[in-house]
């Protein structure tokens, strides 16, 4: 079957789309600051994140040149929401057990509210398997957003 990735979407783009949540293998809103290069990324693999040998459950989010006591706003804000362990190792830190979303509808709301309140720009990827031709012309995702993933 297919795998394929929607990238530099919108919010407006993912609200309009329609798909099988339980199709999504991981999607990812990334959040520029500014343009020097300061920007953080939410994410989650519907498999686990990698963290050494194991794979964690749960939304996990990145950051490169954010202050500390940001990162501390934008885990508190997301452990609010979605509860969890904040656990970090490197620049990500792990919300180990937090509830997990993969609907459109979720992702693009969670992307308005971390937009607002970290005023940033977002920008939002979708990675999907065993997602058909058929489906993907019913998806309303644009078209000229498909990243086709090689392989089985």
């Amino acid at each position: 079957m297919t795998r394929c990735r929607y990238w530099h979407l919108s919010i407006e783009d993912l609200k309009k789309v329609t798909y099988d949540p339980k199709k999504v293998l991981a999607w990812e809103i990334k959040c520029a600051k500014d343009d020097s290069g300061a920007h953080f990324g939410v994410f989650s693999y519907r498999n686990g994140t990698p963290w050494d040998y194991k794979e964690i459950k749960g939304i996990v989010f990145y950051y490169n040149m954010i202050l500390r006591d940001e990162i501390d706003k934008i885990s508190e804000f997301l452990k609010g929401k979605f509860g969890g362990e904040p656990k970090e190792k490197g620049d990500r830190v792990f919300l180990i057990g937090s509830r997990e979303i993969y609907s459109p509808n979720d992702i693009a709301d969670l992307a308005t509210e971390v937009g607002n309140k970290f005023e940033t720009g977002v920008e939002i990827s979708v990675e999907l398997e065993n997602f058909t031709p058929q489906e993907q012309e019913q998806s309303n995702f644009p078209l000229s957003k498909l990243l086709p993933i090689p392989g089985k």
